[in-house]
């Protein structure tokens, strides 16, 4: 095995491991030592740990569509993204000069899909703490350690999709 693939396999297990734990540490601390709705002021006015049942998606996207649609749609979807994202990272070019960004990206998505679809198929729903808020004013919607991962996975390839168009741009026609 050369030691570009070890270091790619490298970067998503350790990615893996360190993310992935840290996600169900959370929500186990949470769904252990909080009830349902509970929630405790960290910096007053602005964030709060708040156990939230979220059985939707991203926003609570779908959470009131029929449980015979919602429940299969939420364990079969990730598979299928994360079958997708696997191939993906499988075929991150190892001469490109952000490759162990790309995988690092990669990575961070992979493992919040799994951290929450562990929620998801183990309990039905996925746990929700990490509540920005303004006063009582607004709310974003809670998220989690996985929903992190996921968003900052995404924001790192879109920049790295932004920098390759414009050293693209940049580079002399041939």
């Amino acid at each position: 095995m050369s030691k570009l693939v070890q270091s790619k396999i490298k970067t998503f297990a350790s990615t893996f491991v360190i993310i992935l734990s840290l996600d169900q540490w959370t929500k186990h601390l949470i769904h252990s030592k909080f009830v349902w709705g509970q929630s405790t002021s960290l910096i007053p006015n602005i964030f709060s740990l708040t156990y939230v049942r979220n059985q939707g998606a991203a926003f609570g996207f779908l959470h009131h569509a029929p449980t015979w649609f919602r429940e299969p749609f939420f364990l079969i979807m990730p598979l299928i993204v994360m079958i997708f994202i696997l191939f993906l990272f499988v075929r991150v070019d190892t001469d490109h000069i952000y490759w162990k960004l790309w995988n690092f990206g990669y990575s961070l998505i992979l493992t919040g899909a799994v951290g929450n679809l562990i929620d998801r198929s183990r309990l039905g729903y996925v746990i929700d703490f990490l509540d920005f808020h303004w006063k009582e004013i607004y709310h974003y919607p809670a998220f989690n350690v996985a929903d992190s991962a996921i968003v900052v996975g995404v924001g790192l390839l879109l920049m790295l999709t932004f920098l390759d168009e414009k050293r693209r741009k940049s580079q002399p026609k041939a």
